[in-house]
């Protein structure tokens, strides 16, 4: 199994060395960010497995930055932060975050909510179905009204994530890195080709993905 990423987003450097050499020795790999614009550089080179994310930051707000993130990706984020009031946890929460500590914490704790959403981003469905499609993860088939669509292993791949995130935009550079396990850097010929093969496979099943300039990918009903 691959080495976890994990994006650690927070200013004061004595919580940021003490969480990254915890999780270092778990076995993760971390990128860190001490303000939200090192956060959005880190984005640009790697899209992390999870985000430990504060809300208060030099140079604005985790929860703005969280909205913005959520447009295009799904990544399971976890608020860290030392506002500890109900209502800053439903914010937070309801806000797009996929989990809520507040400061201080144990280390331990902390370590248990990493893993714990790990575990849910990975809990992916024998079966997937979407109107008249439908998808055998465990196979790697997709059928539409029971006929095979004799997909490529990319090709499903792309049908998966987007089955999985139907409505959803998704950026092309998450679509290439969790398909083709690197950063696009810039060179999106092999997603665009893949994703027009996939449209003419697709086409009369109700669906349909379409492009919208500067929000991503969608997966919707035609």
């Amino acid at each position: 199994m691959s080495e976890k990423l994990i994006l650690l987003v927070e200013d004061n450097e004595k919580i940021m060395q003490g969480n990254e050499r915890m999780l270092r020795r778990r076995g993760y790999g971390v990128v860190k960010a001490l303000t939200l614009e090192e956060a959005r550089k880190a984005l640009e080179v790697r899209m992390p497995d999870l985000i430990v994310l504060d809300i208060m930051l030099p140079d604005g707000s985790g929860l703005d930055f969280m909205a913005e993130l959520r447009r295009h990706s799904q990544v399971p984020i976890l608020l860290l932060t030392g506002l500890t009031t109900t209502e800053d946890v439903v914010r937070g929460l309801t806000a797009g975050g996929d989990d809520y500590l507040a400061k201080p914490y144990d280390f331990g704790v902390l370590l248990a909510r990493v893993e714990a959403l790990l575990r849910r981003a990975e809990q992916i469905p024998e079966k997937l179905t979407r109107d008249r499609l439908s998808l055998d993860v465990t196979a790697g088939v997709a059928m539409l009204d029971g006929a095979d669509l004799l997909l490529t292993q990319k090709e499903f791949a792309l049908l998966l994530l987007f089955a999985q995130n139907a409505d959803r935009f998704i950026s092309a550079e998450y679509l290439y890195e969790k398909v083709w396990k690197q950063p696009m850097t810039g060179d999106s010929n092999a997603l665009r080709s893949t994703l027009k093969r996939l449209r003419a496979k697709i086409e009369g099943s109700g669906y349909c993905i379409t492009l919208s300039k500067g929000e991503g990918y969608q997966f919707e009903r035609e």
